[in-house]
């Protein structure tokens, strides 16, 4: 659309400032906060670009069927283009539906970045393509896998035998593996911006010494590898538009939820009267909810053709009131969590987050304890830290949260037992078994 190309050049700008040595903030001396705002908003924008486009396109073809245009195809090797899903018979006898999710979810994952990696060689340097695959396995892989693992799930429980089908079940694994890359993509991002020191174990990607702001390219490439994934392996069925208007209304909101987070949590600004349960679960809603819970869930349901709006509706529902539940988990644990077990060093006391834990602070404490969170809280140094978790203790912080663990998932439940069919059910608590009581 014509009125996009502004929007483009925009998005071309900001991200190039960021790389270049005369214009970056970064570079020029100013605080690696700026830096961050600039990188969320030339994500942000290009990611509106992505959604206009699609939503342009959608309506001026009058169907919900996405047609590649030539222009488009000519930019990669035609190699890639003449790819079916028939072609793919080669690599389902790999496929072993008797053994477990997780297992064949992993062999999946080696087939995509392999065949990626394969048509890349046709077209770029030899170098680009071994820093892609190096990067997609460094960042990818490595965390829990829930939200690639629930769309297997939550197709098996929707529909049983169409995942007793190898093409089916590999087109899910696929599915889920696309939202594993949107979360390594927000990962990366976020480290840079939270300016974060370990992610799952290992240096966050900037950190690595040869990658440093690189990083910010490789945001792009990750979320890029997305579509190219749809495109190759889910394009044969009804539902690929529908899955790739999904994931960029989910990428959209998260970002829009990272960049409430940010201005809510300015670096070296106090904000701390603003701070509270409502604006949390606004944050919590936009930046974790949709992609870690809604987007496994609807798009499991658009791949088993589930088509009613109500229980969509019914989903979002339930998926945002379990993603404030985990993410109220996640504050938890970047306080209290071990560093080895849950594969980072917290750093939202620090880094002044609107965090469940300081709301509950702040409704709890007296005028003096009040005045103790005002001083410590968002500074980095560690005794302001340790007053901050000694407050926390004072305020009987942990009791709290386990009270709140127990409440949440009994309302829930209760939601799940009166909302949902009872075939459906088992998706939900499918979700809740995986994060009650988790430690990491």
């Amino acid at each position: 659309p014509p009125h996009c190309s502004g929007w483009l050049l925009k998005a071309q700008l900001v991200a190039t400032n960021v790389f270049d040595d005369r214009t970056s903030p970064y570079h020029s001396g100013m605080s690696l906060m700026r830096t961050s705002v600039v990188l969320s908003t030339g994500i942000a924008t290009g990611i509106a670009i992505c959604y206009a486009i699609g939503v342009y396109r959608t309506c001026r073809s009058g169907s919900r069927r996405i047609k590649r245009s030539q222009s488009a195809a000519s930019i990669m090797p035609e190699a890639e283009f003449k790819h079916t899903f028939a072609q793919a018979d080669s690599v389902l006898p790999v496929l072993d539906l008797s053994k477990p999710d997780k297992e064949n979810f992993m062999v999946v994952f080696d087939i995509i970045v392999k065949e990626m990696s394969d048509v890349d060689r046709l077209s770029l340097e030899p170098n680009m393509v071994e820093w892609v695959e190096q990067m997609f396995r460094y960042n990818v892989p490595h965390g829990k896998l829930n939200r690639g693992l629930a769309v297997v799930a939550a197709c098996k429980i929707m529909n049983p035998q169409m995942m007793k089908n190898k093409r089916s079940y590999f087109a899910a694994c696929v599915v889920g593996w696309c939202i594993e890359w949107l979360q390594a993509f927000f990962l990366v991002a976020d480290d840079i911006m939270d300016h974060s020191i370990t992610r799952r174990g290992q240096p966050c990607w900037y950190k690595v010494p040869k990658v440093g702001l690189m990083a910010v390219n490789d945001c792009c490439i990750l979320e890029g590898a997305i579509y190219r994934l749809l495109r190759r392996y889910v394009q044969h069925l009804p539902c690929y538009a529908d899955v790739v208007d999904l994931f960029h209304e989910v990428t959209y909101a998260t970002t829009m939820g990272q960049l409430l987070d940010m201005l809510t949590s300015p670096e070296g600004k106090d904000n701390f009267e603003a701070y509270n349960l409502t604006l949390y679960s606004q944050i919590v809603k936009f930046k974790t909810a949709f992609y870690t819970f809604y987007l496994p869930t609807a798009s499991a349901m658009q791949l088993c053709g589930v088509m009613e709006p109500k229980h969509y509706e019914t989903a979002k529902k339930i998926c945002m009131m379990i993603g404030e539940f985990f993410q109220i988990q996640d504050d938890f644990l970047d306080c209290y969590g071990e560093p080895e077990v849950i594969g980072k060093i917290g750093t939202d006391i620090e880094d002044n987050k609107c965090s469940w834990l300081i709301c509950q602070a702040k409704s709890k404490a007296s005028k003096a304890q009040l005045v103790t969170l005002r001083t410590n809280y968002g500074k980095s140094n560690p005794k302001s830290v340790a007053k901050i978790k000694a407050l926390f203790r004072e305020l009987k912080l942990e009791d709290a949260y386990a009270a709140y663990e127990v409440d949440a998932h009994a309302r829930i439940c209760g939601v799940v037992d009166k909302e949902v069919p009872v075939n459906l059910q088992p998706l939900y608590q499918w979700y809740l078994e995986k994060i009650f009581k988790r430690s990491k």
